[in-house]
């Protein structure tokens, strides 16, 4: 996949672009001769990786999704070519503390966007991320196909089951109709990489307590997650729009992103792989009252490497490495921005799915 030609005079909507995986695909997009509107809110920390990304390309709007009128006054008249829907609330736990927010967000928030797309007199490919908490718990040992039942145990789990559920609802009743519009739902695994600081995350946090020389409080140690590097699954979503180009037969359709069976990782392995890159790296386990996650979750992605020629490039040992050297380096004062470019750089090379740029 040649993505230079892919993306030549593209006209890119990114929602959520002020976020973690929004800046990494901007980043990453403004390689190329494309135009990007970002549409998000502020950052949520002083410390964020938007701060450091390239903007020479990007049309930076701050809007709430959940406004309609303006969200789609900016995209009809922007008019994209291609719309990569990342804009949610995506922690668990302020989705308990705060749900209402968080429904409003991940729910109202996608209909909107969908609702847009629909207005759009011109042909548009459109992914819309939501989670690989949309699933049903059952424990599912063997991995949940994106043919497996929708659900949550709390509001961000319900929320993107729900925001599933509504992009089906669209798509068979309205969308399908539309022979200019081409669109798929992507559901990601836990992405780590450089340049996270959100709160409540298991890297954010380590980084936090580690450079201030703090122990770091566990929940969990033998939760096991889909662990994977940011460049992972948005290499999934930038394949799944070159794809939904050339093929109608997976409009409509839901893929998974994540690692496969045999390198599935517990908190515990997390940890311990990535203390070997800080000194005096400490931690701290307790148990959270009312606080309820699945132990266990992984994803089957056979559906992705088969139809769309995706797979996982990088092993857990590799993800942590390239992750734990980005932000030693950042707190060495390196320059950020090249350490995107680098990693940016190493990912393209690694990954044969991608020819020249």
């Amino acid at each position: 996949m040649n993505l230079k030609k892919f993306y030549n005079k593209k006209k890119i909507l990114i929602t959520g672009h002020t976020g973690f995986k929004g800046s990494w695909l901007v980043h990453w997009l403004s390689r190329y001769n494309v135009e990007i509107m970002g549409i998000g809110l502020n950052p949520n920390n002083k410390l964020n990786l938007f701060s450091y990304i390239n903007k020479k390309k990007l049309l930076d709007k701050r809007i709430d999704i959940t406004d309609y009128k303006i969200l789609e006054k900016n995209i009809l008249k922007f008019k994209p070519d291609i719309i990569y829907h990342l804009a949610a609330q995506a922690l668990v736990k302020k989705s308990i503390n705060n749900p209402l927010e968080t429904f409003k967000t991940n729910i109202i928030g996608t209909a909107n966007i969908l609702n847009c797309i629909n207005k759009l007199n011109k042909k548009t490919i459109s992914i819309i991320i939501t989670s690989d908490k949309c699933y049903e718990s059952v424990k599912l040992s063997r991995g949940y196909k994106e043919n497996h039942r929708l659900g949550g145990n709390d509001p961000y789990s319900a929320s993107k089951a729900s925001a599933e559920i509504i992009f089906k609802s669209f798509f068979n009743s309205i969308l399908k109709k539309n022979k200019k519009i081409k669109i798929a739902t992507a559901r990601a695994g836990n992405v780590i990489g450089g340049g996270d600081w959100s709160s409540d995350r298991l890297i954010p946090d380590c980084i936090r307590a580690w450079v201030s020389n703090k122990k770091v409080n566990i929940r969990n140690p033998r939760a096991t997650r889909p662990w994977q590097h940011v460049l992972e699954p948005l290499s999934g979503y930038i394949m799944l729009s070159y794809h939904l180009q050339n093929n109608v037969n997976i409009n409509g359709n839901s893929f998974n992103f994540g690692p496969k069976f045999n390198d599935i990782s517990n908190v515990e392995r997390v940890l311990k792989l990535s203390k070997n890159y800080w000194k005096n790296a400490r931690t701290k386990f307790y148990k959270e009252k009312n606080f309820v996650e699945d132990e266990h979750l992984q994803l089957n992605t056979r559906k992705a490497e088969k139809k769309l020629k995706w797979k996982k490039i990088f092993t857990i040992e590799k993800t942590i490495e390239l992750t734990m050297n980005w932000y030693k380096k950042f707190y060495d004062k390196k320059n950020a921005f090249k350490l995107l470019d680098n990693d940016i750089n190493y990912y393209l090379k690694k990954n044969r799915n991608f020819t020249y740029e």
